[in-house]
């Protein structure tokens, strides 16, 4: 089981001075590692016929219309599965909620997503991308860890590691899907239209919380 773990928006809670409304994470995950294996290939090769480089990126926000619903069709043919989780952070119980810091906000979207896909889970090798504050990813780190427990002596969560997002395929695929997500539960016309064609048969969970 491996699975993938993106962001989208920020998790800053000052909204008058600019932070995101929403704060959406997303774990993309593979139950076995030959299909895994195949989407990352793929990748490789849809650089290729679109006429890019092998270090080229795939980023949802950087990347044109084209290159974006090319990347959605080739990804969209692949057996991974996704969980989202949103926090809305102008609704009313934020306020009666202890999120002291961003990084609060982060482990508890994080710790809500896993909650959400503990059932689909187990022994779990965990990537996380090595891109923004390295305080925010070494404290993910060690809160899933200490958080996010299994059933017996079976562990949700075998390993979790940080990599580069340009060096590998599927947290790229991670960013598409969180950035996808975001400007659905935004209403972005184009979030709407791309989760209902390339993304929603692979939805497991989403929620917006609080609700």
């Amino acid at each position: 089981m491996l699975v993938f773990i993106d962001e989208s928006g920020d998790s800053g809670l000052k909204l008058s001075s600019g932070s995101s409304r929403y704060f959406v994470i997303a774990l993309v995950t593979f139950s076995d590692n030959e299909d895994a294996d195949l989407c990352d290939k793929r990748i490789d090769l849809l650089r290729q016929e679109i006429g890019k480089p092998a270090a080229f990126e795939f980023h949802f926000s950087k990347n044109s219309k084209h290159i974006r619903e090319s990347f959605l069709d080739a990804m969209a043919q692949h057996p991974f599965s996704y969980h989202i989780v949103a926090v809305d952070k102008t609704a009313a119980k934020m306020q009666g909620h202890s999120f002291d810091t961003g990084q609060d906000l982060y482990n508890y979207a994080a710790r809500l997503a896993f909650e959400n896909a503990t059932p689909h889970l187990s022994e779990a090798k965990v990537v996380i991308d090595r891109r923004g504050d390295r305080t925010f990813r070494d404290g993910l780190s060690a809160y899933l860890r200490r958080h996010i427990k299994g059933v017996g002596s079976t562990p949700l969560i075998a390993s979790v590691k940080v990599q580069h997002s340009n060096a590998n395929n599927l947290l790229q695929l991670a960013d598409y899907v969180v950035g996808v997500s975001n400007r659905f539960i935004d209403g972005k016309p184009d979030g709407l239209e791309y989760r209902r064609r390339f993304l929603v048969a692979h939805e497991l969970t989403l929620q917006i919380w609080p609700k």
